[in-house]
């Protein structure tokens, strides 16, 4: 019913980058169809594509029985060996229709069915294809906007970077060619919905991928990553070669490799840190370039208080507090950053506050402090056994210190 039916699904396959056996399977939904409309909406009726004439060829299957009591269903034996000598009572068998019966009316419905499915079979490979790619680096070219979003064309399919996916400062244009990694994909009506973002940590890891080798070979890892995007970055990386300085081999030969990177960001600076199993050593390295003289951890809180040297501080906490922020995001710890003068002080006065106490007296009150029990809540919140670990300390002066500090609390 189509002349060089074959020449036209090989052309809508090459056009639309689909599967020919899926073309060759919408093309048969359609002329079944058109069919059911022309000789009635029964399951019996299906169309088959024969390449050797190319064409539809449309059937209509029945059973053979010795007494026909449903035309549509059933076919006499006599009837069916006309058709085929050899078939028995009991099989199945196909009756070729006329195709030229479907008429122009029936024609143009297979020409929508077509059409229709053609889109919905496009639209699943673009998803099937994208699905599987999320969190991959795609390029592609800025196709259009849609308000302040930028709907970008990847060959395939367009796919849409938010404005608040978009690095702070940067303009895109019609025409500019892009990174980005691949967010989200999702179905949709009209098209797979594809998100991409330049601001996502994992974004930055990609750029390091794509322009280290060691970290696409796994020599050198990139553990975590903190970004405020077009601004400043803290990338934590090590090496599983002891040979391999993992921040030189990130950095390139006079900076090559980290600048292609911060070119990409749009100017946004890179620090790159060594990273460590110890969470002392590795928030001291993250704050580099600042000098750390003494950290106070607090497991419970999950909490570090980091003291610097006074002409460090501002160096540590940086601008409007961008560097200790980033710490913080990238070890997971809650970074408080004193000075040297500061912290004197203030120990000081928890020194004296402690001691103040009956039976705590000045180097009691230093060993507390060390400890984490800085102020009378601290030591209020003690348990009696982590109090005796301390030399001088007994399970009687543990539960009096600890009821006296409450005491104290609650007074105060």
């Amino acid at each position: 019913m189509v002349l060089n039916l074959s020449k036209v699904i090989e052309l809508i396959v090459k056009e639309k980058g689909l599967r020919q056996e899926d073309l060759v399977q919408v093309v048969e939904a359609a002329v079944q169809s058109a069919a059911k409309k022309v000789y009635g909406d029964y399951d019996n009726i299906e169309a088959q594509y024969n390449p050797g004439i190319d064409e539809v060829e449309v059937f209509q299957f029945k059973v053979i029985a010795e007494n026909v009591d449903d035309p549509i269903t059933q076919i006499s034996l006599r009837t069916a060996r006309e058709l085929d000598p050899n078939c028995q009572i009991g099989d199945e068998l196909g009756e070729k229709l006329d195709s030229s019966k479907l008429g122009r009316i029936a024609a143009q419905s297979a020409k929508q069915v077509i059409v229709q499915k053609v889109k919905e079979v496009e639209r699943d490979a673009v998803y099937n294809e994208f699905i599987d790619r999320k969190w991959e680096l795609v390029s592609g070219f800025v196709h259009r906007f849609d308000r302040r979003d930028a709907i970008v064309n990847l060959g395939k399919a367009e796919a849409i970077l938010r404005e608040k996916e978009m690095i702070p400062g940067e303009t895109l244009r019609r025409g500019d060619r892009i990174q980005a990694l691949i967010l989200d994909v999702t179905k949709s009506l009209r098209a797979p919905q594809i998100e991409l973002s330049r601001t996502h940590p994992k974004f930055l890891v990609k750029l390091y991928e794509m322009e280290v080798p060691e970290v696409t070979e796994g020599i050198v890892e990139v553990v975590a990553v903190a970004r405020e995007p077009g601004v400043r970055a803290k990338i934590a990386v090590r090496s599983h070669d002891a040979k391999v300085d993992p921040v030189g081999t990130c950095v390139g030969v006079k900076g090559a490799r980290v600048q292609n990177v911060i070119q990409e960001l749009k100017g946004e600076r890179q620090d790159i840190i060594i990273w460590s199993e110890d969470p002392v050593r590795f928030v001291c390295n993250a704050l580099s370039p600042a000098r750390v003289s003494k950290v106070i951890v607090d497991k419970t809180a999950w909490s570090m208080d980091v003291v610097v040297a006074d002409d460090q501080l501002s160096l540590a906490i940086g601008r409007k507090g961008q560097n200790v922020r980033l710490v913080a995001k990238l070890t997971g710890w809650k970074i408080d950053v004193h000075s040297e003068h500061t912290e004197e002080i203030v120990s000081s006065e928890q020194k004296n506050a402690l001691s103040t106490m009956e039976d705590i007296d000045e180097s009691l009150a230093e060993v507390l402090m060390e400890a984490g029990y800085k102020t009378r809540e601290d030591l209020a919140k003690a348990k009696e056994e982590d109090l005796i670990e301390f030399e001088g300390i007994d399970e009687s002066l543990a539960k009096k210190l600890i009821e006296k500090a409450s005491v104290g609390e609650s007074e105060a």
